[in-house]
């Protein structure tokens, strides 16, 4: 939906099922039209769109593209960004860390996200602007070397100059937004600085960088890093690395005692990688890859801290007296950018773990969870004067 402040909000449909287009096509038909008439009946809705490459290939079949823009148009929806993360299939099986592959290292990555813009493009993004999120770079883990590395941002900046052409093919002007997250190949406020840095100083025009790439400030992950949300934010702005879009979600939060690392065993599941960033008293900083790791750790009890990647509903303050989440870090985020408006533009609620949520958290139909959400999100707008049109 529209909000005041030229602030628009959507959800993110990664929370749905569709590896291929006429499954993700459901999903709208099915839950997000239902949103839509529970939380903007008569007002114009705002998607937050997620395609996987193979929709999105299924998607260019003849006369296909055409039916979604009849059907935006008749249901009196539009398409702010795509999260353009997720390459390949999202739910049901192990994603884990192969949510960062093909990695920016590699064409298929690149061709993708270029054809996500093509179809933003297309279907008229709104207020002729828009994004498309992606990951940031690589994931550590897989060890780009330095030339791969060079590779990597070679290919940003490829991006960026298929944005420049399409905005004078258009006059639209859309933003890539890269997407920190724990244990990426930028996760911090600091990496991302020194990226956008070393884009600038790898083309002979850094007007590109300035001028088509951005940053996506997903507060789960931020929080992760035990940032603060003022100081984050306003770094980021001031060093060239604009946030242009915010991602609202919650971390898990919990002082690693025996009986809270028992209940945070009780959620490890199979499909989602659940990085673990424990903090000790001195400030220092010990990184787990999942939870099984941070449980196997001899020294995690020793953390004063420990936060852990796993998206819990907005709704959700303290899961139990173990367990609670880093909803302050989304709140304090918020005060910020409602305070420069005009600097972000899209605000995306974005849980997409419902499928593997604990009873205790998960609705019995996702579209409750989501109006919940949106009801929360609205309430915490509104006490900072933004408001639906």
């Amino acid at each position: 939906m529209k909000l005041s402040s030229g602030f628009s909000l959507a959800y993110c449909t990664n929370i749905h099922r569709g590896d291929g287009w006429e499954e993700t096509f459901e999903g709208l038909k099915k839950h997000a039209l239902r949103v839509r008439d529970r939380v903007a009946q008569g007002k114009p809705f705002v998607l937050g769109l997620r395609l996987s490459n193979r929709a999105l290939l299924e998607l260019q079949a003849p006369g296909t593209r055409q039916n979604f823009r009849a059907w935006l148009e008749k249901e009196n929806c539009v398409v702010a960004g795509i999260n353009g993360f997720p390459f390949g299939s999202f739910h049901g099986a192990p994603v884990k860390d192969q949510v960062f592959s093909p990695d920016w290292s590699e064409p298929a990555r690149l061709d993708y996200t270029k054809r996500l813009f093509d179809l933003l493009a297309e279907l008229g993004a709104a207020d002729g602007a828009g994004t498309v999120s992606t990951l940031p770079g690589s994931f550590k883990g897989f060890t780009r070397n330095a030339d791969a590395q060079k590779i990597i941002r070679k290919n940003i900046l490829n991006c960026a100059e298929h944005l420049a052409q399409l905005r004078d093919q258009t006059g639209l002007h859309m933003r890539l937004a890269l997407e920190p997250e724990p244990m990426g190949l930028v996760e911090n406020t600091t990496e991302t600085i020194q990226l956008f840095d070393l884009l600038r100083d790898e083309t002979t025009r850094p007007a590109l960088v300035d001028e088509f790439l951005g940053v996506c400030y997903d507060t789960c992950h931020f929080a992760l890093q035990y940032e603060e949300p003022a100081e984050a934010i306003t770094r980021l702005n001031q060093n060239g690395a604009p946030v242009v879009k915010l991602h609202l979600s919650s971390a898990l939060r919990l002082k690693p005692t025996t009986r809270a690392l028992q209940r945070l065993a009780t959620l490890q599941e199979p499909v989602y990688l659940h990085q673990c960033i424990g903090r000790r008293n001195d400030g220092t900083i010990e990184r787990y890859k999942d939870i099984p790791d941070a449980l196997a750790s001899s020294s995690v009890q020793a953390l004063e801290e420990m936060r852990v990647h796993f998206h819990v509903p907005l709704t959700a303050q303290d899961l139990s007296d173990d367990l609670s989440t880093t909803s302050k870090h989304l709140s304090d985020a918020l005060d910020v950018v409602t305070r420069t408006p005009g600097l972000v533009r899209e605000l995306e609620i974005e849980t997409y773990t419902w499928e593997v949520l604990p009873d205790a958290l998960r609705s019995a139909d996702v579209v409750d969870q989501i109006e919940g959400e949106y009801k929360w999100a609205l309430g915490e707008l509104a006490k900072r004067g933004v408001r639906p049109l």
